[in-house]
């Protein structure tokens, strides 16, 4: 029986791989691999991930024969970055299985161009989906919508007199229970003169 890990990775905390685990976990089951070890990620591929990180060293190691993903989007979103993980895969001995993409784990010359194709719709798609946040951000600026985190308001004069009477940034924040750089910035504001 081949031993198994799962790669269950989202972007953000706003979404959730628990969508991911029963396909996932479906396949494994039904080819038969018996699940040693389950790797969660909430990262964006873009990003360092601790995670992956251990799934690659763990494979080197040789804890696992088969690697099962949800889809290679999830894997990364890189082309370059895909290819070689899954390659790198390969040549330890640890196959790549996809729910998603069940051609991934078929033999021969014609798998790394399935790879690169795949991979490069996946980053084509990342791109896509920058490029409509940028533009819809821009859209809310010009049509004077705040677009970020909303901005911490603070009491400045009491932090102004806190201040005065010797108390650190540090405590200040505290006192307020705000981030030092709020405190900071509310500080630089109140003493720059008005211009008129």
């Amino acid at each position: 029986m081949k031993r198994a890990a799962i790669y269950l990775r989202v972007s953000s905390d706003e979404q959730t791989y628990e969508n991911q685990r029963p396909d996932v976990e479906r396949v494994a089951q039904t080819r038969g691999y018996r699940i040693v070890a389950t790797y969660e990620e909430q990262a964006s591929a873009a990003k360092q991930r601790a995670a992956f990180a251990r799934v690659m060293e763990d494979a080197h190691h040789g804890r696992f024969d088969v690697l099962v993903v949800w889809a290679l989007d999830r894997f990364g979103r890189s082309m370059v970055g895909n290819m070689q993980a899954v390659l790198d895969l390969d040549r330890c001995g640890v196959k790549v299985v996809s729910v998603r993409e069940p051609w991934l784990d078929t033999e021969g010359a014609v798998r790394p161009l399935l790879i690169a194709i795949f991979s490069w719709v996946a980053e084509q798609e990342r791109e896509q989906l920058v490029a409509r946040t940028v533009a819809g951000m821009e859209r809310a600026r010009k049509n004077g919508v705040h677009v970020g985190r909303p901005e911490v308001v603070i009491d400045v004069e009491l932090a102004r007199s806190l201040h005065s009477q010797g108390a650190s940034v540090r405590k200040i924040a505290q006192h307020l229970r705000v981030p030092k750089t709020t405190v900071h910035r509310a500080l630089h504001r109140a003493d720059r003169p008005e211009r008129g």
